[in-house]
């Protein structure tokens, strides 16, 4: 049974013991330091923590009390959150991103989780609730058994990678759907959505790219309690994720292509808007320009005493505008 929200000190969310093989058993910090201080215990066991940072006391209480290297402090407080795995002095240290429950498409719903994995324990810890840690609780508490901390590992990087997957599916369907109401001529205040989506998947592969530096030298030089098993395990999580990466550079090139159309047809509705105007403008001169030569209140106004003058003034309005229409159309063409 987890641990219920906000009730055990120093921020710890659930706790599981894995052993010989068998389902996790919760247990509570002391449970847990009780069987860290074990002198002996069997190959693949091991301990899963998982902390609320937002809890000020849960760094300090886990810096002095749980086999921690200095690595993983450092990447809790460093500016950089993309995703990667090192090797610090035989414990991985990873970063791991992935979207809050509440994820609609927002840059600012996508979140981190820092992970410290030795022989015999498993710490994650994060500041806002993932859906990739849900799904992992979810699993131990179904029965899944893990034979090594590494295996966590490996299903968080799975988990991202599903949900990478449903979000370039829904992210696709909203692609169609622009692409759609572009093709009807109905897009309306679309392209202010298609933009954002961008921006999201865009951050989205920043941030969830593995380096491919430091995954090359743990998978040249791991660990040596990490089993060959495992470590294919974790090269086929990371290839999993490269895959689904692939297919987010692929949309957001979709995107900026559906941007350039859209751009293109609001320039070509400008152009016909201009090109619409100037035509009004030119039909319109030549009987401006005699109406106001001949309504100047000053003497030796050519036919004002001509019966037919009005006749004659339409005549020449008329020629001058279809000689003006003409020149309008043809410099369209």
């Amino acid at each position: 049974m987890d641990i219920i929200y906000g009730s055990a000190p120093n921020g710890l969310l659930c706790g599981y013991l894995f052993e010989q093989g068998r389902p996790g058993v919760a247990v509570d910090l002391a449970g847990a330091l009780a069987w860290l201080a074990r002198d002996a215990v069997a190959d693949g066991d091991f301990i899963w923590l998982h902390f609320n940072l937002a809890d000020a006391a849960a760094e300090p209480w886990i810096a002095g009390n749980l086999p921690v290297v200095p690595e993983f402090f450092d990447a809790l407080h460093e500016g950089s959150r993309s995703t990667r795995i090192e090797d610090a002095h035989d414990t991985l240290v990873a970063v791991v991103n992935d979207v809050a429950f509440t994820f609609s498409f927002d840059p600012s719903d996508i979140e981190t989780l820092w992970v410290n994995v030795g022989p015999r324990v498993a710490i994650t810890a994060r500041v806002h609730p993932l859906r990739s840690i849900d799904r992992l609780r979810q699993a131990v508490r179904d029965g899944q058994c893990f034979r090594s901390s590494v295996l966590i590992l490996n299903a968080l990087l799975h988990d991202q990678g599903d949900v990478l997957v449903r979000i370039v599916r829904e992210a696709t369907i909203q692609v169609d759907e622009v692409e759609d109401r572009m093709l009807v001529g109905r897009l309306g205040d679309r392209r202010k959505d298609l933009g954002r989506l961008r921006r999201v998947l865009v951050r989205l592969q920043r941030l969830l790219a593995p380096e491919p530096g430091a995954l090359f030298r743990l998978l040249r030089e791991p660990p040596p309690w990490i089993h060959a098993g495992d470590l294919d395990a974790m090269r086929q999580a990371t290839e999993e994720v490269s895959l689904v990466l692939r297919d987010l550079a692929a949309l957001q090139e979709r995107i900026k292509l559906v941007q350039d159309e859209i751009a293109a047809q609001v320039g070509e509705q400008t152009n016909k808007s201009v090109f619409t105007l100037t035509v009004v403008t030119v039909l319109a001169l030549p009987i401006n320009i005699v109406a106001g030569l001949l309504g100047m209140n000053v003497g030796g106004i050519p036919l004002a005493q001509n019966p037919e003058g009005f006749l004659w003034i339409v005549a020449i309005v008329v020629t001058f505008t279809a000689l003006a229409g003409w020149w309008a159309f043809r410099r369209k063409d």
